[in-house]
């Protein structure tokens, strides 16, 4: 596969820009300062990242909102024009393959934005002598804008309204003078928004809102910045939290599998499944003064009963967190645990998810 570069990628790099590859293409892994500035700025301003490393295919043509309910666990008629879902996607067992957002964009027009999973292959497959067109778009680019401070940064810069813009609606309008779809979602667990545009316009939107947003206390972000966001807001990352041996049942997202909806990929061998979880998608508190080993093994008086699938360590709490898989008689607040790394030994306790605003009133912020 031809290596995909970002649009971002030298501006990113003349930040100084540590760079790993990510479905891929080349991300920023690290900047050279404190990555815990950068936990802060997404908790008390705001942060801004590249995430056009992300799938993105659109679906179009009267067959469009079949291909797409087919393909995902939410009752997608009920989405209309102008909103967005977060849906997993499955294969036929009714475990994990994919996920992502689904915009719905226009009449008989979805843009999916998914991860590392074969939702584009999917997608082709179920095209075939149907009505509708699915196409990867390599030109659209996705910044992330996220922080309490991101509405003040954007709305000050764009024709829309976006403090009458709620949670999982999306808009397009112009911001800077570049025309951009904004979408109010993000991997953040904080108010945030995501911006589409093309790579002709994006270098500008970003180093526009570079500029203006400095005084605000902005930073750019990186994957280890983000990754305590992550695990203290409780966010499931496909390819860690959820793999091809869990179902949506065993991370918690009951809420997004329709119950009345006709048939999609999986659905008989995910309600079959259901009551049958073999691991729970939980938190723990290591008694450790950094970040634990990834994969370390969780037990109970020496019998096995889980393993930390991501760590980090949270300055801003000053605890040592880990997003785990745990069987579910494990799965109990303030269970007691031993933890084995190659790195780390020590005693920690499970703790329900999230470890911050449990309640998501900053994601809903109005």
């Amino acid at each position: 596969m031809t290596k995909r570069i970002s649009a971002l990628d030298a501006t990113v790099r003349a930040l100084g820009a540590e760079m790993g590859e990510w479905n891929n293409m080349a991300v920023a892994f690290g900047f050279p300062w404190d990555p815990h500035l950068e936990h802060d700025a997404i908790r008390e301003t705001v942060g801004m990242w590249d995430t056009s490393a992300l799938t993105k295919i659109h679906v179009r043509g009267p067959d469009a909102l079949a291909a797409i309910d087919y393909l995902v666990t939410r009752d997608m008629s009920k989405i209309p024009v102008g909103k967005a879902a977060y849906c997993p996607i499955l294969k036929d067992d009714g475990h994990f393959c994919d996920d992502g957002y689904i915009l719905h964009v226009a009449e008989n027009h979805f843009l999916v934005v998914s991860s590392i999973g074969p939702a584009y292959k999917l997608l082709q497959e179920y095209a075939l002598d149907r009505n509708l067109s699915v196409e990867g778009d390599e030109d659209l680019h996705v910044i992330s804008v996220q922080g309490p401070k991101s509405i003040e940064l954007l709305d000050a810069h764009t024709n829309a309204n976006l403090r009458e813009l709620i949670f999982c609606h999306h808009v397009n309008t112009t911001l800077l003078g570049k025309g951009v779809m904004i979408s109010r979602t993000g991997y953040s667990g904080e108010r945030g928004y995501e911006l589409y545009t093309g790579a002709e316009e994006v270098v500008e939107v970003w180093q526009g809102l570079m500029d203006h947003g400095r005084p605000l206390g902005l930073r750019p972000i990186s994957f280890g910045g983000l990754e305590m966001v992550h695990i203290e807001s409780g966010l499931m990352a496909y390819g860690a939290e959820a793999t091809d041996e869990n179902t949506p049942w065993e991370v918690d997202f009951g809420w997004a599998v329709s119950r009345s909806k006709g048939d999609f990929r999986g659905k008989k061998a995910l309600f079959e499944l259901e009551g049958k979880e073999k691991i729970k998608l939980y938190g723990i508190i290591a008694d450790h003064d950094a970040v634990v080993d990834h994969g370390a093994k969780l037990s109970i008086n020496g019998d096995i009963v889980g393993h930390v699938t991501t760590p980090a360590y949270s300055r801003r709490l000053g605890k040592s967190l880990a997003l785990v898989h745990l069987i579910p008689s494990a799965a109990k607040e303030g269970t007691p645990l031993e933890l084995n790394g190659p790195n780390v030994q020590c005693k920690a306790k499970a703790a329900s998810i999230p470890f911050v605003d449990p309640a998501r009133k900053r994601l809903r912020a109005m």
